[in-house]
């Protein structure tokens, strides 16, 4: 089974020892309990026995460090990664968030040539430290242009490090933080590392009401020598950005976890609840709206495993992650969402209840498509690829399906941050033009006919300022490329062709919602106009697939898992 149910893990492992760690992992919560979980949720208790738990197990010195750390069994795999952020958000979006920012954390300093950092940074995880990342501050969000942290020089190579960070995960317990600032002197960007425990590092508060610790933090005249030193100039600024593909990645993984264990609850609780004389489950509209998240949900998890493959398999040569990446951090999350306004509009007042994980699903699942404006920011990125994937494409080998325990070593070693309007795609119409289910082929029209209006009439001048348009047209084109990756992932999972009409009847849909917002802009000219209207499409109504999904996908799920 494609989703995650942690009482049945058998086959998501491809080795030995990923299978292992992943089952110790569920044994913990499992032992521990939904009880007692939800009252640490309510009291916002420190999480300190799952982290204990990390320590005893080397579990983040496993996944959370590169091969060539000569931790023993470390590997950064991006498909192992993302089994495990799946697992952890099931549980709790707070067990996710402690790993997640030591990811951010950890990325400057595996990419740091200073041995210093390296060794330092073997012995904490070794050791079970946690980690931060020092970017974000108060007045400029995830603005690093305006990073006011400063490193003041001093004698003999020395420096302080003056300045506040805001919204910053574990800064209340880190080993070690990697710090974005400048040299006051020159204003260069550097990232510099520091401890926690210093008397000179003052964490303030935990900027949020919740069980994670959300750190603002105040370095007052911190000691830092060249030892601590991460990286300089460029190699400063492109550690950032590369550590944010890294890391920022595990946000989709963890939508899918929180939406599956969602779906069980609900499921369960609609099918043995009866109403007017019906099992609430019987109500047409309660089938449509579980069979719409399950559709969603799945196309969730095929189309983030796709993507890791081209995030495991990237190169210099191969850049096309750079677009995937940012459309599992927006549009993965973003479907999170829907899911669990589906599943809501299904238990209603249950989902407030506070013994449910419902209750805290539909407040995690909120935050991971804002995290540093994620949404707005990502389809500005995405928007830069556009001209390449749909009108300049090149080929190259075909990415194979990337399960193998291996090292991900490019992913430390991505080099600069620029260039992205050179990134060229592989062809995307051969796998739409090779499909023969209906709802493709009437998604297959609308992206034919979105790419008409963008050579017929693009945005000009003044609309290409325009944010508020152009986040449509993102939307538009992020849901071509889920298409095709969706696509390229079925074959991989044997997902019944049934299966993938339904997928595409919320496709056809949602290219139909996002063009009928676009038409009505102020701004949009008539040819756009026009152009939208082509795009307005029903999806292909087939009862009996309906009913197949229903009857043999989702109501199957009644009883898959339940928490104690």
């Amino acid at each position: 089974m494609l989703l995650l149910n942690p009482s049945d893990l058998n086959g998501n492992s491809p080795d030995a020892s990923t299978r292992e760690l992943m089952q110790k992992t569920v044994d913990f919560f499992e032992r521990k309990g939904k009880e007692a979980m939800r009252a640490s949720y309510h009291s916002k208790e420190w999480y300190s026995d799952f982290l204990e738990f990390v320590r005893e197990n080397r579990i983040f010195a496993q996944i959370s460090a590169p091969a060539d750390s000569n931790l023993g069994g470390a590997r950064w795999d991006t498909r192992r990664n993302c089994e495990f952020g799946e697992i952890l958000a099931f549980y709790g979006l707070q067990y996710w968030y402690s790993w997640q920012v030591s990811v951010l954390g950890l990325g400057p300093l595996w990419m740091s040539a200073n041995p210093s950092i390296r060794q330092r940074t073997c012995a904490a995880l070794d050791g079970g430290g946690i980690f931060a990342f020092g970017l974000s501050e108060k007045e400029h969000g995830a603005d690093v242009y305006s990073s006011e942290m400063q490193l003041v020089p001093q004698e003999e190579g020395r420096y302080l490090a003056r300045g506040r960070k805001y919204y910053i995960g574990n800064g209340n317990a880190a080993a070690m933080v990697s710090v974005f600032g400048k040299f006051a002197d020159s204003n260069e960007y550097v990232f510099f590392a520091v401890d926690s425990s210093h008397e000179r590092y003052n964490c303030i508060q935990n900027v949020c009401n919740s069980q994670s610790f959300v750190s603002e933090f105040q370095l007052e005249d911190y000691p830092v020598g060249e030892e601590d030193i991460i990286a300089r100039g460029q190699e400063a600024w492109d550690a950032a950005l590369n550590t944010v593909n890294i890391g920022k990645f595990n946000l989709g993984f963890a939508s899918i976890g929180i939406c599956t264990h969602a779906f069980y609850e609900a499921l369960d609780h609609a099918s043995n609840r009866k109403l007017y004389n019906m099992r609430v489950t019987d109500f047409p509209h309660v089938k449509r709206m579980f069979v719409d998240a399950y559709s969603r949900l799945l196309a969730m998890k095929i189309f983030g495993l796709r993507a890791s493959d081209y995030m495991r398999s990237a190169s210099t040569e191969d850049r096309r992650y750079l677009l995937y990446n940012p459309l599992v951090k927006m549009k993965v999350t973003t479907q999170g969402e829907d899911v669990i306004n589906l599943l809501w509009d299904v238990i209603a007042a249950k989902g407030f209840e506070k013994e449910t994980y419902f209750e805290e699903a539909a407040v995690a699942i909120r935050g991971l498509p804002k995290l540093e404006g994620t949404v707005h920011v990502n389809i500005a990125l995405i928007i830069k690829f556009m001209a390449n994937y749909f009108f300049n494409p090149r080929q190259y080998p075909e990415v194979p399906q990337r399960t193998d325990a291996a090292n991900d070593d490019f992913l430390f070693d991505q080099g600069t941050t620029r260039g992205l309007g050179k990134i060229q795609f592989h062809d995307f119409r051969p796998v739409f033009e090779s499909s023969s289910i209906p709802n493709v082929q009437i998604f297959w029209d609308q992206v034919q006919a979105f790419q008409r209006m963008l050579m017929t009439s693009p945005p000009d001048e003044h609309q290409q300022k325009n944010i508020d348009l152009l986040l449509n047209v993102g939307e538009i084109f992020s849901l071509v490329v889920y298409g095709q990756l969706i696509l390229e992932s079925v074959p991989h999972h044997d997902v019944s062709d049934a299966v993938v009409d339904q997928i595409f009847d919320f496709m056809v849909r949602d290219v139909t919602r996002f063009a009928a917002e676009l038409l009505c802009k102020p701004s949009t000219s008539e040819a756009q106009i026009a152009g939208c209207r082509e795009l307005i499409r029903k999806p292909a109504v087939d009862a009996e697939r309906y009913d197949q999904v229903w009857n043999d996908h989702v109501l199957p799920l009644r009883g898959a898992y339940e928490a104690h």
